[in-house]
Parts: structure tokens; sequence; C-alpha cells
């Protein structure tokens, strides 16, 4: 079996549980679909947390995900193919997605880049972000937008840009001053409008 059957094959293998068990097809389609949002709202929930390391785990996961996706874009450039549902008529697709690059997937690029970013930050926790980022990631399969060598390589790449972001931005001098300003600024504003 060669690689290219490989990937068709375990896309129809993910793709084809919708068809047989179509109960679980809403879980799957809002994994895929809105759980960027969620993540989004978790950044913002750790950012508001008035914590100092919570605010450059931030900082850190949306570096590591502009890296990513930057990366991803430039290997798009060089090697590119359309969704599965494009190419098959068969496939279970299940949400709205226009023609277009799928290789490599922008959403595993962000799952990964983010869920593992906390992860090295929350190292108690680590295997559920990264059992979240993973499960996202395969719904992208599911909902037949994706096949599995788009996942593979965007997980990759949101995996390799959170370890070198993690290795390199805490220890940046000007990244921690700039939090301990906006933190002063933030102090001021908070600490004002206690006394209004």
């Amino acid at each position: 079996m060669t690689n290219s059957e490989a990937n068709i094959t375990l896309f129809r293998a993910v793709n084809d549980i919708g068809k047989e068990y179509p109960d679980i097809n809403p879980l799957f389609i809002f994994f895929a679909e809105y759980t960027v949002y969620c993540l989004i709202l978790v950044l913002l929930f750790y950012w508001l947390t008035r914590n100092t390391r919570n605010k450059l785990m931030v900082v850190s996961a949306v570096i590591a995900f502009f890296i990513a996706e930057v990366t991803g874009k430039l290997i798009g450039m060089i090697y590119s193919h359309h969704q599965p549902f494009a190419v098959w008529s068969d496939v279970n697709k299940l949400i709205e997605k226009e023609v277009g690059n799928s290789f490599p997937s922008d959403h595993t690029i962000v799952f990964f880049s983010v869920c593992i970013t906390i992860a090295l930050f929350r190292k108690r926790f680590w295997y559920l972000w990264t059992t979240l980022a993973l499960l996202l990631s395969i719904s992208r399969i599911y909902v037949g937008v994706h096949y599995p060598v788009d996942i593979l390589v965007g997980a990759l790449l949101g995996i390799g840009a959170a370890l070198l972001v993690h290795k390199i931005i805490p220890k940046q001098k000007w990244i921690r001053q700039s939090i301990a300003l906006y933190e002063k600024g933030e102090s001021y504003l908070f600490n004002r409008n206690k006394s209004i």
C-alpha cells in the first residue's frame, strides 16, 4: 500500500463512521466548526486572570500559532491538494467549506500550537490538552474536509512551533518587561475603577 493509498484508506475509515453512526455527527460538527472559538475564549480567560505566567502562556500560544501558520502557508505554496469532498463524490461532508487547498490543515495548526503551548505551561494536565488537540483535529477528517496527511503535517507544525516558542520566548527579557508594563497599566485602571 502506497502512502497515498494509506492516506485515502484512513480517511475513509474515519469519515465513514458518520454514515454508520449519524447520531454522533452533531458532536463532531461542533468540534470541527466551533471549538476554535472556544480556544480563543480559553486564551482570553487566561489573559484576564491577572497572572503573569498565564499572560506569558497566551503570548507564547499566539506566537507559536503565527510561526506554524506562516510555515504552513509556505508549505502550501510548494505542495497543495483539494479537500476530499472536492475529489470524491461519496464523501460524508457534514459542514460547509469552499473548495481550496487543504494542505496542511489550518484548524489543526491552531489546535496543536495552542493546546500544546498550554500543555507545556500546565504540565499537570498535559494529557487533556494533547487529547483535545488530537480529537479536534480528527473531527476535521470526520466531517470530510481534510485528509489524514493534512492533519499530520498541521499537527507537526503546531507541535514544533509550540516547543520552539516554549524554549525561547519565556527567556526573553523584553517579553517579560512588556507583560509587566501591561500589568502595571491594568492594575492602575483596575484600582482606579474600584475607587470611583
